[in-house]
């Protein structure tokens, strides 16, 4: 007989209390799953993936500098860059995925792969970290080999394929090596790690900086030991920076630079610089210094003292005193005095064609009077730039200031030609120069304008002129009276994504003279640009300037350099400056030297002049110039002697020569 058992009270209640438990339980673990996969399901999920993927930037590509293509007739415009971006790599390593035994070993080879330092290499494997870069700039080769070995060394040594990696990053280089250096100047190798953006070292880098500029895209990237860490899903496109067409010619600006070298080292020099300008609508087609910057050498030229100066654009930050090139100005500002006094129904100032007596070089407020070069009796306008008379320019500034004064001579040549004011050319460091100005105290509390001082300005001495200011005003005079912006660039462009529309940021190519504005008539042009010829012809100061087959007008000039402060009797800035043809002219071309060797040169003259030694700098470039341009030759009978296509009774100018050189006897031999 079996005897059944009831469960008492006891059993039942702890029954009871393990449902309740599980129920609360399962409760829990509902109200958590609620919580971990609706509430907070973002949240881990991020978690989740952030331990197999992250975002990373992807570089985009500076803006590039183009080249002027557009300079020759009939030749359609193709994209010769300057300055490109280059793909280049850094290579990475994840110190903590590499076993503690093979780090000695991957460090080595390595550093045998790059031929660096093994000792420079090993303390990067030693550091906690999932990210250390150990070499940067690899060439595309140099990765694909490092890829090779580390594919057989992980499998050996079994270890994570990503442990290794390569991010792509872009890297100026140069075609045509330091050509335009100082110009364009260069960025620095590091760059801001947040933007990516690049530092750049000045010039016209620096200048358009904000246009050069992209903007980095971002890349979603997996963390997985089979997985590259160098590549992964494009979440958003980089942005490169616009493109920038300049309005120098790479052609020209290689025969300016190769030429200038020359005759520079000929003449003996410390170095000099050439300014090439389409005188019409102001677009700067060459500039060019000797010594030059390389940007590909940039920490080179800026820890070495003796290189510095190579870094700044002279034509540009660097002023002189002008000397004789300045006297074709002034004869201009006395024809615009001439224009003002006819219009006030009074007589002219003087006349192109006026006997004017020269031998007498006293004037007032100079304790010394002027000299010429040689004695001249009496000497008209042709003669006197010709000859580059001192006493001439100085004789009808006076006049010009007893009749108009001192404020309306030193204001014509600042509303004229804008010296002592900045030309705004698109580089940084302008210097603006110094015009005296009258009552106004140097820092040293002397006065800046004095009574000799209109008769030292007259020979381009008392004031000091930037390049682009000598080369804008000399490009009035070609261009018939119009004084135009200089200017290096002609266009910018952003080019789209993924074959999108580009975005013209700036477009100054259908501008015939952009910013110009008339400064006087082409009546006072055409006068200035007659005397100007007989320059560079018999009886003139700058015969080496003549161009074989092309007309030309120009002015040279000599003036002492200020060293500590004083005049110096031994160092000179030696100038020419002139346009070719002289009818029409395609440029207008500066070239100074710094400082030429100071010597005799036998039946020419002394060699420090600027008729010397800057003048055959000029011819070289101008003809090579002209021929480049498809230039027609306006004088295909003026060669010199003993050249066959010579005919010197054809040639250009030969009947004026001819008759200013009677009237030059006619005055001066029968006194």
């Amino acid at each position: 007989m079996v005897i059944k058992k009831h469960s008492g009270p006891k059993e039942r209640g702890r029954l009871v209390a393990l449902a309740v438990f599980l129920s609360l339980l399962f409760s829990l673990l509902v109200a958590r799953f609620y919580q971990v996969q609706i509430l907070e399901g973002d949240k881990w999920v991020q978690a989740a993936l952030s331990q197999h993927q992250s975002v990373v930037s992807i570089p985009f590509m500076r803006g590039s500098f183009y080249s002027n293509t557009s300079v020759r007739p009939n030749h359609p415009e193709e994209e010769q860059p300057f300055v490109v971006d280059v793909p280049k790599f850094h290579l990475f390593i994840d110190p903590d995925s590499i076993p503690d035994p093979v780090k000695g070993k991957m460090s080595r080879e390595i550093a045998a792969q790059l031929k660096i330092n093994e000792k420079q290499l090993l303390p990067e494997f030693q550091r906690k970290s999932r990210c250390r870069r150990i070499a940067m700039w690899m060439e595309r080769g140099q990765k694909e080999t490092v890829l090779r070995w580390w594919e057989g060394f992980a499998k050996r040594e079994k270890i994570a394929k990503n442990a290794l990696f390569f991010h792509l990053d872009y890297q100026r280089s140069y075609p045509f090596g330091s050509l335009l250096g100082s110009v364009l100047h260069t960025v620095q190798k590091e760059k801001d790690p947040l933007t990516f953006q690049s530092y750049p070292t000045g010039g016209l880098e620096l200048a358009f900086n904000s246009y050069l500029v992209g903007k980095k895209g971002k890349m979603q990237r997996l963390h997985s030991p089979r997985h590259s860490l160098d590549t992964g899903k494009v979440l958003e496109e980089p942005q490169n920076g616009a493109d920038i067409y300049l309005t120098i010619n790479h052609y020209l600006q290689a025969i300016t630079e190769t030429e200038l070298e020359k005759g520079v080292k000929a003449a003996g020099a410390l170095g000099g610089w050439a300014v090439m300008m389409d005188p019409d609508s102001g677009e700067i087609l060459a500039l060019a210094q000797t010594p030059t910057f390389d940007p590909a050498r940039y920490s080179e030229f800026f820890n070495d003292p003796e290189l510095q100066e190579a870094t700044r654009v002279k034509a540009v930050s660097d002023c002189f005193e002008p000397g004789s090139i300045f006297k074709a100005l002034i004869m201009t500002i006395g024809l615009i005095a001439n224009e003002e006094m006819k219009a006030k129904g009074r007589a002219p100032i003087f006349s192109p064609d006026e006997k004017v007596a020269t031998a007498n070089g006293s004037f007032p407020g100079r304790s010394r009077p002027l000299k010429d070069g040689r004695l001249h009796h009496y000497l008209n306008m042709y003669h006197a730039l010709q000859k580059s008379s001192n006493i001439y320019m100085a004789r009808i500034t006076q006049r010009m200031i007893e009749t108009l004064g001192d404020n309306w001579y030193r204001s014509a040549l600042e509303k004229t030609f804008g010296f002592g004011q900045k030309t705004l050319i698109e580089l940084p460091g302008e210097n603006p120069g110094l015009l005296p100005t009258p009552g106004k105290l140097h820092p040293n509390g002397k006065l800046e304008w004095s009574v000799p001082t209109p008769y030292s300005l007259c020979m381009g001495h008392n004031i000091l002129v930037n390049s682009i200011q000598m080369v804008r005003a000399f490009a009035a005079i070609a261009n018939g009276g119009l004084l135009v912006q200089p200017h290096l660039v002609r266009k910018i462009i952003r080019k789209g994504t993924k074959g999108g529309e580009p975005e013209v940021l700036l477009d100054r190519t259908g501008a015939h003279a952009y910013g110009a504005k008339r400064v006087f008539s082409p009546e006072i042009a055409e006068t200035i640009t007659r005397g100007l010829k007989y320059v560079t012809k018999e009886g003139g100061t700058s015969k080496l300037a003549d161009l074989y087959g092309y007309t030309q007008a120009g002015k040279s000039g000599t003036a002492e350099k200020i060293i500590a402060g004083i005049y110096s009797k031994q160092h000179n800035v030696s100038s020419f400056v002139g346009f070719a043809p002289a009818k029409n002219p395609r440029f207008v071309l500066l070239v100074s030297v710094d400082d030429p060797e100071r010597r005799l040169v036998p039946g020419v003259g002394r060699h420090q002049m600027g008729g010397v030694c800057a003048s055959p700098i000029f011819r070289e470039i101008a003809t090579r110039s002209l021929q480049y341009l498809g230039v027609e030759p306006d004088d295909p009978y003026g060669y010199p002697p003993g050249d066959p296509r010579r005919d010197s009774e054809k040639a250009d100018w030969t009947k004026e020569i001819r008759e200013l050189k009677l009237l030059y006897q006619k005055w001066n031999e029968e006194t």
